[in-house]
């Protein structure tokens, strides 16, 4: 799944409840929304650094729009291969198990470097942790999303999608749903 920056305050709540739930660590003064932000702050890099590579990839394939034409490309195949290759020049890992990985490693230094927690356990079980949130995240969103979709369809009133009414619904019933499942 990719993820998207509306997806990083969720993930981030996550990674907060997670890591003060988990029993290894000890907020010190800063309350468990400043752990929060501080993870959605690394989220968001990272996100927008995706985005970037993307708008890149297609700045890339629109100078070359005439030969992708000609030789009748696969567009997607090209945007994927072309993304592949430049996310491999600058070091940015777009495997999931890498990319999380990464994740969990500049979400542990930040919140180190701001001081947030105390903990007495190997940096490995931290990150584990939230790795295992962001992971964790990911698998469960896409159900969310199809049972909000689906209750969304079920109104007896038709709802556009794509529409602004639409957009207002799925988030208040998507939220709705996180909450219920423990994410917020």
């Amino acid at each position: 799944m990719k993820l998207r920056l509306s997806h990083a305050p969720y993930i981030a709540n996550k990674i907060a409840l997670d890591l003060v739930h988990s029993g290894v660590v000890e907020l010190d003064s800063q309350p468990l929304e400043k752990l929060a932000e501080v993870s959605r702050a690394v989220l968001e890099n990272d996100i927008k650094s995706e985005q970037m590579l993307e708008e890149e990839v297609r700045e890339i394939l629109e100078n070359r729009v005439d030969e992708i034409e000609f030789l009748r490309a696969d567009e997607r195949a090209l945007f994927w291969l072309v993304k592949k290759e430049l996310a491999s020049k600058k070091g940015i890992p777009l495997g999931k198990d890498e990319r999380y990985n990464n994740l969990s490693h500049a979400i542990l230094d930040a919140i180190i470097q701001e001081d947030i927690v105390w903990f007495d356990v190997p940096e490995n079980r931290i990150r584990n942790i939230i790795y295992k949130a962001i992971n964790d995240y990911t698998r469960i969103y896409e159900s969310i999303e199809d049972f909000v979709e689906e209750k969304i369809k079920s109104y007896k009133r038709r709802i556009v999608v794509g529409s602004e009414e639409y957009d207002v619904i799925f988030e208040k019933l998507y939220e709705e749903e996180l909450r219920k499942r423990g994410f917020l």
